[in-house]
């Protein structure tokens, strides 16, 4: 079965046989979009066989079935310059290139590695070598043609495979093939670990022959700490005894005893518990010395018994198993609970399935779905007319900029449908655009969103951009009330995605990359469709909203008046900061009267020797009794508080010594916003005004 786990990976597949082929299959069994890249003739496995005998035009080959699930095909003449400008095209889009070509045959083609990853910086390019690739090597080897059993060979497998020394004997299975195809499905995750970290693509490769090295990693350190040169063991173990494989009446069992206490278990069994103890045979180190007459005594007892009687005796009680052929393996109840053989449709019609090794990786918390059958040969050529993505004119191009800039601090609810149709959303603040070309737009989700797995797995969702009347909205898809979309207006748009109405702007986006990132997922959309409105935006910070347009208008329609006041609610270390006057009074801090805007006040504390940090807006308002118009700011200051000023705890404001009506006021409310981090704005005069709030306008007097 496979699962979607690497879904929005595509990989261009130039292998061939069986180490490429290989490699790419873990991925598509795990949802990489594989595309198989073929000349006229197709991969040579298509012709390998074996064939069914409902093939009568053979074009079902079980060598090709097996490696190509899931996968799809591609049919290009890279001798070709039409051909190579398609594969370009499509190598543009791709996350990865897989080939198992000889050293230099993309060269020669004009395909190489530098000149795609000039196209796509990120571009993982993977190469399968007999003896690897000179940029990471070069081997005097190089130009070598190598298949398995060259690999096998060279690399010391064959060496140490056999009954002795003078029938060195390849391993069944093909691993010089497999393992190194194995080997590079992790480089290239690896690669694409750090491309998707750090933006840059990069070159690697794995050679046959380096893999084998690998594999066959205990003749390396025999070699080095003893200087041995090991050589074939049959089908025992040099250290450990009994270990090997052992007959019986009806084939053979395996047993692996390494540990003393399986041995004991094993000699009680045997009817034979002196063996357990005796100084001969007690120790893992004294088999080892007589592991020839162990495996010997063994082996006499296990040949009185068939596999069954085996299995009753020994399974579960130490590491044993029975010899398995083919025949066995698909009766086995084990293989059926763990679905190992699994069945792929075939593309006709009433034909019936094909059989095959399922892949082994399984993950819990991904659902698994049937084999894709494998493509016919250029089945999916379309793929070569969509993969350069259309240009965008430059008339859109000036209305997406003009929607990216609608939303420089707004509020956004983020919607999508699950697979049963029904819409989901909730509300979202962490959003920015992040490309033009193409049009890309971030959102974060919070893993603990209710919605979170259902944004994870749609592939295309929408962003809508709250308007400053959608404060409602706003709180209402913050919540879990499964009535949202019943009380919030929407309309379908692009792709089917819910669109709520009266947005200042909504996106319609295709899934187009979803990162982890800590305690949040983000989700990267390229969008599809936009629409906007006349409206004013809606802004949140430190757990309020507020409308993003009041600040400028206040402030701008207060700054035409001649008698202008600049003042600051200021905290140091969680107190407030007042202005001491001589007369043992305070004040707030306010700019000179010959500076009376914001670069003034801040001019000022910074004289003072502290660095403030004003950003937002408290209050604008007009004190009738001194015909002066008044604008407040609030934040933070650092540094040493000077000897005109004090600091004081909220709950010890001396609102006694403060003259002034408005200032004391101000700071009671100050007070009771600073605890929960949701601040108003102030418009009015020195007595009747109205504080701009969270969810309303709430009228104030003083």
């Amino acid at each position: 079965m496979t699962t979607d786990i690497l879904k929005g990976i595509r990989v261009l597949d130039l292998s061939r046989m069986l180490s490429g082929p290989y490699c790419t299959m873990m991925l598509a069994d795990h949802g990489a979009e594989v595309i198989k890249i073929e000349g006229a003739g197709g991969d040579t496995s298509r012709t390998n066989g074996p064939f069914r005998d409902d093939d009568p035009e053979r074009l079902w080959a079980g060598y090709f079935v097996s490696l190509n699930r899931n996968k799809k095909s591609v049919q290009l003449n890279l001798k070709s310059e039409e051909g190579k400008a398609a594969f370009r095209a499509l190598a543009a889009t791709a996350d990865v290139v897989v080939e198992n070509f000889r050293p230099g045959v993309m060269e020669r083609l004009g395909l190489s590695y530098e000149s795609l990853a000039e196209a796509n910086p990120k571009l993982v390019y993977a190469a399968i070598r007999g003896f690897g690739d000179p940029r990471t090597g070069e081997s005097p080897y190089s130009d070598w043609p190598s298949y398995d059993v060259v690999a096998q060979a060279m690399g010391g497998v064959m060496a140490i495979t056999g009954p002795n020394a003078n029938s060195p004997t390849k391993v069944g299975p093909g691993v010089g093939d497999i393992f190194t195809g194995l080997m590079m499905s992790f480089g290239i995750m690896a690669a694409l670990r750090e491309a998707e970290a750090t933006g840059k693509g990069q070159f690697t490769d794995v050679a046959m022959y380096d893999a084998m090295i690998s594999l066959c990693e205990r003749a390396t350190y025999l070699h080095d700490m003893t200087g041995a040169v090991p050589g074939p063991e049959g089908n025992g173990h040099p250290f450990l005894a009994p270990f090997g494989v052992f007959p019986t009446t009806d084939g053979a069992i395996a047993l692996g005893i390494v540990d003393d206490a399986f041995w004991q278990v094993l000699s009680q069994i045997m009817d034979r518990p002196e063996l357990g103890s005796d100084p001969r045979y007690a120790t893992r180190a004294a088999r080892a010395i007589e592991r020839g007459e162990v495996n010997r005594m063994v082996g006499e007892w296990t040949a009185r018994h068939d596999k069954a009687a085996l299995t009753d005796l020994l399974g579960g009680k130490v590491p044993f198993g029975p010899l398995n052929t083919i025949k066995d393996i698909f009766a086995d109840p084990h293989v059926a609970a763990r679905g190992m053989l699994t069945q792929i449709d075939h593309p006709s019609a009433g034909a019936k399935p094909w059989t095959v090794a399922a892949n082994p990786l399984r993950f819990a918390s991904r659902p698994e779905r049937p084999y894709a059958p494998p493509p016919t040969l250029g089945e999916h050529d379309a793929l070569v007319q969509s993969a350069a993505a259309p240009q965008i004119p430059q008339e859109d191009k000036l209305a997406l900029r003009n929607a990216f800039g609608t939303f420089p601090t707004g509020v956004t609810v983020v919607t999508t449908r699950q697979a049963d149709g029904t819409p989901r959303g909730f509300t979202a603040n962490s959003f920015t655009s992040v490309s033009l070309d193409p049009p890309l737009l971030l959102v974060c989700i919070a893993k603990t969103a209710h919605s979170c797995d259902v944004f994870a797995e749609a592939g295309h969702f929408a962003i809508n951009v709250l308007s400053e009347d959608q404060k409602a909205v706003s709180g209402l898809f913050a919540s879990r009330s499964p009535d949202k979309f019943n009380e919030a207006g929407w309309h379908s748009g692009s792709e089917n995605v819910p669109l709520l109405d009266d947005s200042l702007c909504t996106f319609a986006c295709a899934r187009h990359k979803l990162v982890d990132a800590g305690d949040h997922l983000v989700l990267i959309g390229r969008v599809l469709a936009h629409e906007t409105t006349d409206k004013q935006p809606l802004g949140y910070h430190r757990g309020g909203y507020f409308s993003i347009g009041l600040e400028e208008e206040l402030v701008k329609a207060a700054g035409e008046a001649d008698n202008v006041a600049v003042g600051a609610l200021v905290v140091k270390d969680g107190q407030v900061v007042l202005q001491a006057k001589q007369d043992g009074t305070y004040t707030l801090p306010t700019a000179p009267a010959t500076s009376g805007n914001l670069d003034g006040l801040i001019a000022m504390l910074k004289d003072l020797g502290l660095s403030p940090v004003l950003e937002h807006l408290y209050a604008v308002y007009h004190d009738r009794e001194a015909d002066q118009h008044r604008i407040y700011y609030h934040g933070t200051v650092t540094g040493d508080i000077p000897a005109t000023m004090r600091c004081f705890d909220f709950a010890g404001i001396p609102f006694d010594s403060i003259t002034s009506a408005a200032e004391r006021s101000m700071l009671s409310r100050y007070t009771k916003e600073f605890r929960h981090g949701s601040f108003g704005i102030y418009q009015g005069d020195q007595t009747t005004g109205t504080v701009n709030r969270i969810a309303d306008r709430t009228r104030y007097e003083i």
